[in-house]
């Protein structure tokens, strides 16, 4: 931390007993962390409960997007987050500015200007029935954020973490200008870089997927994916799998993390595995492969879910992989950690994961029983 920065925190400390503040304050500084996320933050209309699109007299609004909701998640856990995004000026940006602002994130380095908030109509399936989302997001403003509109520099200073998404460079080519400059300078002063791959095939093709992911993976030191991202995204597929019965080859995802450790030089890799029993139930996990403690692949805990909301899911996964990694004693208990928080979101309705530490922490000790807390 810069020392003026120091310097102002503490010198109101200096009274009687200042000894014990100072050393509290200390500690306090040193956990809170910067990190920062750079992306499209949206306005999303859902069908109330699980109708249909063409049943529905009206829609709930709120907001959401990837990096949003693992900024909003890192806020949620003490760290000190903040989002770059563009946004307009109008009153439906402002809103998805003080959405965020609800939650603690930082809009510090959010630019003002453009014409639109895309939007996503969102479809929750039940049972067989799939949830179906459809975007309106042609054109918006930070799709046409150009790469010196944000000052680089002095986002990532001071700052610990860096988080984007495969959505960021899927909106076009100012927004894959300005996400390089992000990495370059993100790399130049050490912070380290993750990434979830988040193949969207609504928003592009696998061959335009890869031309643009594959020259950014130099940049990134911790890869986040699911079963079909490391394929759709980088080209590397797991052996004997089938997505769509929920048959899941766990040596198949070894290897794959593995080829993707060696080919691109990550310090990590972590792949989320969803066994699809049903649109309403599903079986949670993920496995973990790094140069600590998981120098072979280790599979986490799994959960039997019954789904409120699956939007969001990955995102708690990476926000909770994110915080697991620069608190946790060793990666084995972050990935357990990043499994339960997002165990968790999957039954909390719109994107944000609105859960605590304290109850990720319990998920982790008791299994999950559900019980009531009087």
């Amino acid at each position: 931390m810069h020392p003026t920065i120091l310097t102002e925190q503490l010198l109101p400390l200096m009274a009687d007993g200042w000894e014990d503040n100072f050393i509290n304050k200390l500690q306090e500084i040193k956990l809170k962390k910067k990190v920062v996320t750079f992306g499209e933050i949206m306005l999303r209309l859902s069908t109330p409960g699980v109708t249909r699109f063409v049943q529905s007299q009206s829609f709930d609004a709120t907001y959401g997007g990837g990096e949003a909701n693992v900024a909003v998640s890192l806020s949620n856990y003490g760290l000190d987050s903040y989002y770059v995004t563009k946004l307009p000026k109008h009153e439906i940006g402002q809103s998805a500015v003080n959405h965020l602002r609800r939650f603690g994130v930082k809009d510090d380095f959010i630019v003002r200007g453009g014409d639109r908030v895309g939007i996503y109509f969102l479809e929750t399936g039940a049972s067989q029935r799939a949830s179906k989302v459809i975007y309106d997001r042609a054109n918006s403003s930070v799709s046409k954020m150009k790469k010196d509109e944000v000052d680089w520099e002095k986002v990532f200073e001071n700052a610990s973490w860096f988080h984007w998404t495969g959505i960021t460079p899927a909106l076009g080519k100012d927004a894959q200008e300005a996400l390089l400059v992000a990495c370059e300078t993100a790399k130049k002063k050490g912070v380290t870089i993750s990434c979830d791959l988040n193949f969207r095939a609504k928003m592009w093709t696998q061959d335009e997927a890869q031309a643009v992911m594959k020259p950014l993976m130099k940049y990134v030191d911790v890869c986040i994916a699911n079963e079909e991202d490391s394929e759709k995204s980088l080209g590397l597929k797991a052996d004997k799998t089938n997505i769509e019965a929920g048959e899941l080859n766990e040596e198949g995802y070894f290897a794959v993390a593995r080829k993707l450790k060696e080919q691109f030089g990550f310090k990590t890799v972590a792949i989320t595995l969803r066994e699809s029993y049903s649109a309403s139930k599903n079986g949670w996990s993920a496995l973990l492969y790094d140069e600590k403690d998981c120098k072979q692949p280790y599979r986490s805990r799994k959960y039997d879910i019954e789904i409120v909301d699956r939007v969001g899911g990955g995102d708690s996964f990476a926000s909770g992989l994110i915080y697991g990694l620069m608190t946790k004693e060793n990666t084995k208990d972050a990935l357990e950690y990043a499994v339960a928080a997002s165990c968790l979101k999957h039954s909390i309705p719109g994107d944000f994961n609105l859960v605590s530490v304290d109850e990720v922490e319990k998920l982790i000790k008791s299994g999950g029983s559900g019980r009531v807390e009087r």
